[in-house]
């Protein structure tokens, strides 16, 4: 679809997002609504809002801001990224057969062979980043052309308007994750995608403290069938979570330029120092993927990973500004050893294929000062 027209550009609309909008006490900022339930004026006619499982004021606000920032005809909010992921599943018929690139998350992929695995879905994995591949492990067409661009973690790009043409023109419904990025740096709808989805917990909230996922869709019949199954399985997002949301999606533009930065100057620094053997950014210039970030993306992203020389847990061990932990885009930087952490469901056969090797190390780069984020990671490289 063509990217909507907008008076103002994507940091107002997202500080604006949800101002305004309290109609009980004109509150600049809209206050939570828990209520499980909607007076009805009469039996048959439901209002605007009438159960909490279908829809609350809170969550509706959030939808909109984030199905705006994408570009899409409408957002449904889900109780994480995982949900939402399993959101797009539920619309696909019995036997249905789905092409996912191979780097894909290791939550995504513990999903799509389980349900593979109880003859759900026809599964496939291929580099979605190789057209040529990509084109021929489409050749006996998919119903579900799955991408993940930037990979996490190894930073693979695909070219999504080559990409996106090529699963249209297999029959595909195209999906991305775009939960790297979010809005604020890549919009996948614009380059030929017919639905989104994002882990709010990551970027788009920003201070590691609630967890929902969105799936966006670009055509209004999509949406309302998304959000049908939404409904009925019960998977949205609650109200608190939807207002935490909602007050990191406000800043999320200054956020994502800010740890880009960072993230870019560390990346740099970290290429060039002698305990690191590889590293994956596709802001470097010899990063393979890198003139197509260039070009379909805005900034390029908090996330990092490296390769090492020395010993990679007692590495992560002496680090003092990144936490151990698992989760990316907070305000807060985090590293983490995906084999052993977030990709640790995958085989390890699966994990070879997709390039994540026992030593890698991803960095989520926050909003420290870059020279005491780099004097850290130099002191740990240096004393392992």
């Amino acid at each position: 679809m063509s990217e909507k027209k907008h008076t103002h550009g994507l940091a107002t609309r997202a500080a604006r997002a949800g101002i305004n909008a309290d109609p009980g006490h004109e509150g600049v900022v809209a206050p939570v609504s828990v209520a499980a339930t909607y007076v009805r004026a009469e039996a048959g006619s439901p209002g605007a809002f009438d159960y909490a499982r279908t829809s609350t004021p809170t969550r509706a606000l959030l939808a909109k801001a984030v199905a705006e920032l994408e570009g899409a005809a409408g957002a449904c909010l889900t109780a994480s990224g995982m949900a939402a992921i399993d959101l797009l599943l539920n619309d696909l018929p019995l036997g249905a057969r789905i092409l996912a690139a191979h780097d894909c998350y290791g939550g995504t992929q513990r999903l799509f062979n389980a349900r593979a695995a109880h003859g759900r879905f026809d599964l496939v994995y291929a580099d979605a980043t190789d057209t040529r591949t990509l084109e021929d492990a489409l050749k006996p067409g998919a119903a579900l052309l799955f991408l993940e661009t930037p990979s996490n973690p190894r930073l693979r790009i695909t070219d999504l308007e080559r990409a996106a043409a090529v699963g249209r023109t297999a029959g595909a419904l195209v999906a991305v994750d775009n939960t790297v990025l979010s809005p604020a740096l890549q919009r996948p709808l614009t380059l030929g995608a017919d639905v989104v989805v994002s882990s709010l917990t990551k970027l788009i909230n920003g201070h590691s403290d609630m967890v929902g996922g969105a799936l966006c869709a670009a055509s209004p019949e999509a949406h309302e069938r998304y959000h049908w199954w939404m409904n009925a399985a019960g998977t949205g997002l609650g109200a608190f979570d939807a207002f935490l949301a909602m007050r990191g999606l406000r800043t999320l533009p200054l956020r994502a330029k800010a740890q880009s930065a960072t993230a870019l100057a560390l990346a740099k620094r970290l290429a060039a120092h002698p305990e690191v053997t590889r590293v994956n950014y596709p802001g470097l210039p010899d990063h393979p993927g890198h003139e197509i970030a260039v070009r379909q993306q805005s900034g390029f992203g908090p996330l990092l990973s490296l390769e090492i020389r020395s010993d990679t847990r007692a590495f992560v061990k002496r680090l003092e500004l990144f936490t151990l932990a698992q989760s990316l885009g907070g305000a807060e930087s985090l590293v983490c050893i995906p084999a052993l952490m977030t990709h640790a469901a995958m085989t390890p056969e699966a994990r070879a294929g997709a390039g994540i090797s026992d030593t890698l190390v991803r960095l989520s780069v926050g909003l420290e000062d870059e020279g005491d984020l780099w004097r850290d990671l130099d002191a740990a490289l240096k004393a392992v």
